[in-house]
């Protein structure tokens, strides 16, 4: 369970557009958190792979257009 306090601009925002979609605050709040949430793990992902990466490994656009055939 989770309680949150709205400033009062983002509560009526939040109440129109639940009310244009014919939804509930509550699943358009619960919708928004969920996709932040993976937004913040597909970063996390991405740096992860950075930070992994290895430039040796690194080829040009050129040479990848190459090797898939792209410019044939």
């Amino acid at each position: 369970m989770l309680a949150i306090r709205l400033d009062k601009e983002l509560e009526e925002r939040l109440a129109d557009a639940a009310k244009r979609a014919g939804r509930t605050k509550t699943s358009f709040a619960r919708k928004a958190i969920e996709e932040y949430i993976e937004d913040i793990e597909d970063i996390a992902a991405a740096e992860e792979a950075m930070r992994q990466h290895d430039p040796a490994k690194t080829i040009s656009l050129a040479e990848l257009r190459k090797e898939l055939g792209l410019d044939d």
